[in-house]
């Protein structure tokens, strides 16, 4: 079992930054894929990032491209979320999830509990 706790979250202007980070504990950190997922008001909830158990692989979502950086720091059992130039569009809530990544698809099995993010034009 993995425990994913999200924090980081706020409210902030447009243009300003963020650092999400989603701490983990249960198994083994290291084996698991990660990822970021938001979820606006009345919309599904989308895959905005992910990183792979080695870091040798990364996904975007296009509108995040340039923006949003995932990290990951095995050391402390923590994924990180960097996001600058924040837009009113990325207004939702956050989730960090654990799975795995086979090929180029990504399986997520472990969901926290989410942060809201606001962004204010």
């Amino acid at each position: 079992q993995v425990q994913l706790v999200e924090s980081g979250g706020g409210l902030v202007q447009a243009g300003d930054s963020l650092r999400l980070s989603c701490a983990v504990s249960g198994r083994t950190f290291s084996s698991y894929a990660w990822g970021w997922f938001r979820q606006a008001p009345g919309k599904e909830r989308e895959f905005v990032a992910g990183i792979s158990w080695s870091g040798g692989m990364i996904y975007y979502k296009d509108s995040v491209k340039g923006r949003f950086t995932i990290s990951r720091d095995n050391a402390k059992n923590t994924v990180y979320l960097q996001m600058n130039s924040l837009k009113p569009e990325d207004t939702a809530v956050y989730y960090c999830a654990a799975g795995v990544l086979a090929g180029t698809t990504w399986k997520f099995d472990y969901w926290g509990q989410g942060t809201q993010v606001t962004v204010s034009s």
